[in-house]
């Protein structure tokens, strides 16, 4: 599917995938931390698969945005992740295809949150 790489620099941290974009990531003002990015994850991989499902269905919506949040168990095990929606229908939708998407995408099809929901396995490999 695909790798990313963490490492540390001079300024903190960075990812770079296999393309070359790089993400910056620290504890710091102006810095998603990696929790951040875990949520961030969530969010564009909803958001990224409910937008065309719904406007291949001539559904194109005038607003589309989503806020994620956690809740922490422990401090180092979140207890639940919530995507809240923040939608402007066009004029005459009642809303009925993108509640359907969006539940479809929640359910089936959004990796991340599907992943994450699962409780997917991380193995660690220690390096020579």
């Amino acid at each position: 599917m695909g790798s990313v790489r963490v490492e540390r620099t001079e300024d903190g941290f960075v990812a770079r995938n296999e393309s070359g974009a790089e993400i910056v990531m620290g504890s710091g003002d102006g810095l998603f931390s990696p929790v951040e990015l875990l949520l961030a994850a969530v969010g564009g991989c909803n958001i990224m698969t409910v937008e065309p499902l719904t406007a291949k269905r001539g559904h194109r919506l005038a607003r589309l945005a989503v806020e994620v949040s956690a809740e922490k168990e422990s401090p180092t095990l979140l207890r639940s992740v919530t995507v809240t929606y923040d939608v402007e229908l066009p004029p005459g939708d009642s809303g009925e295809v993108f509640e359907a998407v969006a539940g479809r995408v929640h359910e089936r099809h959004c990796t991340v949150s599907r992943s994450l929901q699962r409780g997917t396995e991380v193995r660690l490999v220690l390096g020579e």
